[in-house]
């Protein structure tokens, strides 16, 4: 069962006109930008931090997962979200028969696990998890593990998370989604 989306802020995508396009008869571009329908030009969708809708799949998890955008949003099959775990915190191993999965650690660090292999984490580590591939994260730090996510395709890893309860992100969650947490004090302040 879907749960509905709710927020403070919601976002829905705006339509406008394309630029002014010169074509040939080929059909090649020669000025403005490609659009996959000529007449069709999607803005992108912004969400601040705070619109993120949370959940924990099943309640004796210690993490939780931020969802960022969803197949609805991005018109193809994905789900991009942030994970976050509590010290301590990990997810079951677990595959996905189809999907490609990677992760980028924001902050914190842990240990992945990959059939039968696995790798210290720590914020700027990247991870490709391959399809079928036994896999999972541990926190091993001391402090909350933050993880964004993609996955290619979706595999239905949304509607599973969005059957979990919800929960609110805190001013933490906050600060690491906005960029104010150890990955986010790499980059100068923007204007």
């Amino acid at each position: 069962m879907d749960r509905p989306y709710s927020a403070s802020l919601s976002f829905a995508p705006v339509i406008a006109p394309d630029p002014p396009l010169e074509v040939r008869n080929s059909g090649s571009l020669t000025s403005g930008f490609p659009s996959p329908e000529p007449n069709h030009c999607r803005v992108p969708i912004l969400k601040p931090a705070g619109a993120y809708p949370a959940f924990r799949i099943s309640p004796e998890d210690q993490n939780r997962i931020a969802i960022v955008f969803d197949p609805t949003q991005a018109e193809i099959s994905l789900a991009l979200c942030v994970e976050i775990f509590e010290p301590g915190g990990h997810t079951p191993h677990h595959r996905h028969p189809m999907a490609t999965e990677m992760f980028f650690i924001l902050q914190g660090e842990g240990t992945a696990f990959c059939d039968g292999k696995s790798v210290a984490l720590k914020a700027g580590d990247s991870l490709l998890v391959p399809p079928n591939a036994n896999h999972a994260l541990h926190n091993t730090g001391d402090r909350r593990l933050y993880a964004l996510c993609l996955m290619v395709p979706n595999e239905d890893f949304i509607e599973l998370i969005r059957q979990g309860t919800p929960v609110e992100l805190d001013a933490e969650d906050l600060a690491v989604l906005q960029g104010l947490g150890s990955w986010g004090q790499h980059f100068p302040k923007l204007a």
